[in-house]
C-alpha cells in the first residue's frame, strides 16, 4: 500500500465571518498537495455544513454550493488517492456523538493503526473506511467521554499515536491544532485581522492575506476558542524533531516555508551543491517542472551553463509521482509536458529532476528531450537515490519497487537512457542547512522511530 500526502487548513473567525471562501482558496493554494479528493466542513453553532468529493477543488466546489458553507469556523482537506485500493477516506471526516459534533482533517500516516483500530473494534466501534483519520476521530470522541474538554481528549490520544500526523479538529465552538511529536508534517498558524488560519504550507496564508505567525511546534497543540489561542506544549521536546526532507526536495510549493526555511532557497541551494557534486559539460541546463526548476536555476548559477525553459508544462495535468499505477503514470507524462525544440535542437542538456523513484518518468522525460534534437541529456537528480521505503505517508513504494534497489548507478543511466547519472550526495543536505532536524530514512534508512527500522 502507497500511503497518502495530503494538506489541512482550519480557520476561526473571531467577528463572526463565514470562513469558507478563505478556505477554499487555502486549498486551492494546496492543491498540490491532494488531487483526487477535497472538502470544507463549516460550523455555524448551530449545525454543520458540508460539501465534499471526489475531484479538484474548483471541480468539488461551485458557485453554488460555496455559500452554503455558513459559519465562523471550518476546516478544508486536500487529498490524492491510495495506490491498489479505493480510496474511501474522503476528508474532512464528520462525526456525531454524546457530546456533540466533531470534525477533522488529517495530514499523514498512524503506523501503528491496526493495532488501535483493532482495539477499537473490540469494544464494539464501528468503522466506514480504512481511512487512518477515521480511526484517530473515533479515539478522540471515546477519550472526549472521559475528560473534560476537546483539547484534553486530543492531548491524551496523541499519546497513543505512533507515526506522522498534523491535524485540525474541530469541536462545535472550538478549533484544535496538532502535530506530533517529530513534526514529520508542516503546519503553520496565520492571522488576518481577527481571524486565525492553520495550513499545511504557508503559501496558503499569502494567498488570503494573512500573515504567518509561526509553525506549530513539533508535539504541539494550539486551540482556538471563544477566549483566545492557547498553546499547548507539553509534547515539545520529547523526541529530537524529524520533518521530512521531501518537503523541500518535492512536496511543498517553492513560494512556502516549512518550519521557518525558505523552500525556494533550499532548491537553489540544493542545485549549487548538485553541480558541485555531478559536474556536466553541456550547453545548456533545464529543469522538470515544477518543482525541478529551482535546482535547475541553482546547478546553472554554480556552473555558468546557460538555464533555458526547455518543457512546457500543462497545468491541468496532476502529478505523475503521486499517480495510482505504472500505466497511468507513462500517459501522464506524456501529455503533462512538451519539450521546445527551438531552445533544445542541437544542444547538449543537463536535465534536472527532484528524484528518482522507479525510473519510469525519467526515461519518459529523456525520450522527450532526445526527440526533440538534444545530442546528450545528462540526468542530474536534487536528492539522493531512494533505497526505504517511508512509512510516514510519503508516497514511496515498496522497496522492490525503487529503481536504485533493483539497480547500479550504470544500470539506472542505461535503463532511462541518459548520457550520464549523477545524484545529490547525502552531506549536501547538511551543506544547506537541511541537517539534524530532518527525516532522510528514505536515503539512508535511519528511521526516528526504532520501531520501523
Amino acid at each position: 500500500m502507497i500511503h497518502e500526502e495530503c494538506g489541512v487548513m482550519g480557520a476561526y473567525d473571531f467577528d463572526g465571518g463565514d470562513v469558507a471562501v478563505d478556505l477554499y482558496h487555502g486549498l486551492y493554494t494546496l492543491q498540490h498537495r491532494g488531487q483526487e479528493s477535497c472538502g470544507i466542513v463549516t460550523n455555524s453553532y448551530v449545525k454543520l455544513h458540508t460539501v465534499k468529493g471526489k475531484g479538484l477543488v474548483n471541480e468539488v466546489f461551485t458557485k453554488d454550493n460555496l455559500p452554503t458553507l455558513k459559519g465562523n469556523i471550518g476546516v478544508g482537506h486536500v487529498l490524492y488517492g491510495y495506490t491498489g485500493e479505493e480510496n474511501d477516506g474522503v476528508q474532512p471526516i464528520v462525526s456525531r456523538y454524546c457530546k456533540g459534533s466533531m470534525t477533522i482533517a488529517m495530514n499523514g500516516t498512524i503506523t501503528n493503526y491496526v493495532e488501535l483500530r483493532s482495539e477499537l473494534e473490540s469494544r464494539g466501534a464501528i468503522f466506514q473506511s480504512s481511512s487512518h483519520a477515521e480511526m484517530v476521530m473515533n479515539m478522540i470522541a471515546v477519550a472526549r467521554t472521559q475528560t473534560h474538554s476537546a483539547e484534553d481528549a486530543v492531548l491524551v490520544t496523541v499519546k497513543k499515536l505512533k507515526g506522522a500526523f498534523s491535524m485540525v479538529v474541530m469541536s462545535p465552538k472550538k478549533l484544535i491544532a496538532v502535530r506530533d511529536p517529530y513534526g514529520f508534517k508542516p503546519l503553520s498558524i496565520g492571522k488576518r485581522g481577527n481571524a486565525y488560519f492553520f495550513a499545511s504550507e504557508t503559501a496558503a496564508f499569502d494567498v488570503i492575506r494573512a500573515q504567518t505567525l509561526c509553525d506549530v511546534k513539533p508535539g504541539e497543540l494550539i486551540k482556538i476558542d471563544e477566549n483566545g489561542v492557547t498553546h499547548y506544549t507539553d509534547g515539545v521536546g520529547k523526541v529530537k524533531p524529524a520533518q521530512c526532507i521531501f518537503e523541500y526536495v518535492y512536496f511543498a510549493r517553492p513560494d512556502s516555508y516549512i518550519d521557518g526555511k525558505s523552500v525556494y532557497e533550499a532548491r537553489i541551494d540544493i542545485g549549487k551543491e548538485l553541480y558541485k557534486a555531478a559536474p556536466a559539460d553541456a550547453d545548456i541546463v533545464i529543469g522538470v517542472p515544477s518543482s525541478g526548476l529551482h535546482f535547475a536555476l541553482g546547478y546553472s548559477y554554480a556552473s555558468g551553463i546557460r538555464y533555458v525553459d526547455g518543457l512546457m508544462k500543462n497545468s491541468y495535468v496532476g502529478r505523475t509521482f503521486i499517480k495510482g499505477t505504472d500505466e497511468i503514470r507513462r500517459e501522464a507524462v506524456s501529455i503533462k509536458l512538451n519539450a521546445l525544440r527551438g531552445a533544445i535542437d542541437g544542444k547538449s542538456v543537463v536535465l534536472v529532476d527532484d528524484s528518482i523513484v522507479r525510473g519510469t518518468t525519467s526515461a519518459n522525460l529523456i525520450r522527450l528531450v532526445k526527440d526533440a534534437g538534444a545530442k546528450a541529456v545528462h540526468m542530474r537528480i536534487a536528492s539522493p537515490p531512494f533505497v526505504y521505503s517511508c512509512p510516514y505517508g510519503s508516497d514511496i513504494p515498496d522497496r522492490r519497487h525503487l529503481a536504485a534497489v533493483r539497480m547500479t548507478l550504470d544500470e539506472i543511466c542505461k535503463s532511462i537512457g541518459a548520457d550520464s547519472l549523477g545524484y545529490l550526495p547525502i552531506d549536501a543536505f547538511c551543506r544547506v542547512g537541511l541537517c539534524d532536524r530532518y527525516c532522510d530514512a528514505c536515503f539512508t534508512g535511519n528511521y526516528p522511530d526504532a520501531e520501523n527500522k
